[in-house]
């Protein structure tokens, strides 16, 4: 099956052709340095996380860029705000987001550009709209003349007319049409500024992504992605300034990752509603976060509360299980070398595994369904814990081969979710200490309650390990005894 992705364009599914075989050019819309990063801004770098991790799984070599905006009227009120320079304001909340995003097991892109970087090349793409007379100036500033692309609103699928017609009052005399957009504006008392051929001033935001993605990827690329609030106007402009001067749109493939609501409504500053990333993963680890955003088809809505973390955790707690099952009986159970063909019980899971790999490659395929391929992933953690789980001392010797490669489909399946990417071992004790820490409770003072029971189980004082037994079950702690001591995990 051929990779298949929904194109906003077009507004259905297209077979994936890239320019150059084997390889793609991929842009992506990235923050506004104002503020710390949000759920929404996790969801968007998620998406594309994965769908970068898919094409390199599927043995695509992939220039992935995503920029910065560090000026912008949001940073400058942020740094008025703050006391600090806007360069400031973006550098702090530019690390900001590269910690966060480093958390979350995002893969860097191939080029990380600075709007500011790229000043001298939205100076030539104005001049140049502004020679075709597409662009005008106005007391400072220039404007793109929307009457003069007639494509305008294909992305978005409005009409140039009905967009005039409900375009807000906005008394903007500089304006000659309401939807004409800013390409450069005069700089203001107090405000950073570039030389221009128009005087001192500033980019306007759209012409910002136009210049970085054919710095990196040239006039055309393969797929262009962003949230769906971007579709319009940010991408709506950004294909009007480019294909003005070039003809074609930018890119072939438009991707749009759907909206985060809360409570079924969409997260606002207005209504208080924002869940920040950092405090998110005070309590969650992040591929806990990670599995809650790829539960849902990217295109859908996707609904927010902490009931759904929570949720998200236990699944990722078992397939980090079913891990740590297979490692133990890897380690443990001894192959009969008698056995040179795969058991009744082995065959069953060697099919069920051939069938899970193959539908996990079809669901990717059907425009990155990540919520059915991680199902496919469940299922068949189910079935290894239901044959492992039968006490299976022997396997086969071509048993013990796909017990294996049943751990390598895991693997694999986790590199493109960016899940399971710690052994287990490491895993359960980031999880175990991370509660630990929450709950208020020293592990130290755990462990040795634990070794106190041991010793008394050493010496046959019943009571005492009982005793020690009803106080750590009181702190929600769970022991699991063994010949060689008790070890110990949170309910």
């Amino acid at each position: 099956m051929a990779l298949k992705l929904y194109n906003t364009m077009t507004r259905k599914k297209e077979e994936f052709h890239p320019q150059e075989e084997g390889k793609v050019g991929l842009y992506v819309c990235g923050i506004t340095a104002y503020d710390l990063c949000h759920i929404g801004h996790a969801r968007s770098a998620v998406v594309f996380d994965v769908i970068v991790r898919y094409l390199k799984y599927r043995g695509m070599e992939v220039t992935y860029v995503k920029n910065y905006t560090d000026i912008d009227d949001k940073i400058i009120e942020k740094a008025n705000k703050l006391g600090l320079t806007v360069s400031e304001v973006a550098q702090r909340f530019i690390e900001e987001h590269d910690r966060e995003m480093d958390k979350l097991g995002i893969i860097r892109p191939t080029y990380r550009p600075k709007a500011t970087d790229h000043i001298s090349g939205m100076i030539s793409l104005i001049e140049e709209l502004q020679l075709r007379g597409i662009a005008y100036l106005s007391d400072g500033d220039v404007y793109f003349s929307v009457d003069k692309f007639p494509p305008y609103g294909k992305l978005s699928g409005r009409s140039l007319e009905d967009m005039q017609a409900g375009a807000r009052v906005d008394i903007n005399e500089k304006k000659k049409n309401p939807l004409d957009f800013a390409l450069w504006k005069a700089s203001k008392e107090g405000e950073p500024w570039w030389e221009s051929p128009w005087g001192r001033g500033r980019p306007g935001w759209h012409i910002e992504c136009s210049v970085m993605s054919q710095e990196y990827l040239g006039t055309t690329f393969d797929i262009h992605g962003g949230g769906e609030d971007l579709v319009f106007p940010h991408h709506e402009n950004e294909i009007a300034q480019s294909q003005a001067i070039t003809g074609k749109s930018p890119a072939n493939y438009w991707i749009h990752n759907g909206f985060v609501r809360v409570n079924r409504e969409k997260m606002s500053k207005s209504i208080g509603n924002i869940f920040n990333i950092k405090d998110i993963l005070e309590e969650f680890n992040p591929e806990v976060l990670r599995l809650f955003l790829l539960q849902s088809h990217y295109r859908s809505p996707l609904d927010f509360s902490h009931d759904s973390l929570v949720e998200a955790r236990q699944g990722v707690i078992r397939l980090y299980s079913t891990l740590s099952t297979i490692d133990e009986c890897l380690r443990q159970i001894q192959p009969n070398p008698k056995h040179l063909a795969l058991t009744d019980a082995e065959k069953k899971l060697a099919a069920r595994k051939e069938e899970a790999a193959a539908a996990f490659i079809e669901a990717m395929d059907d425009d990155f369904n990540t919520a059915r391929a991680l199902g496919l992933v469940f299922d068949l953690a189910r079935a290894v814990n239901a044959f492992l789980g039968e006490k299976v001392l022997k396997l086969s010797l071509p048993g013990l081969e796909l017990l294996r490669e049943t751990r390598a489909f895991f693997v694999d399946a986790g590199f493109v979710f960016g899940l399971l990417r710690e052994e287990p071992g490491v895993f359960f004790r980031q999880e175990r200490d991370g509660r630990a820490k929450r709950e208020g409770w020293n592990i130290n003072e755990i462990e040795e309650l634990v070794n106190a029971r041991n010793q008394a189980r050493k010496a046959k004082d019943w009571s005492r390990a009982d005793e020690i037994r009803r106080q750590l079950a009181a702190m929600k702690i769970v022991l699991k005894d063994a010949p060689e001591g008790s070890t110990w995990s949170f309910e």
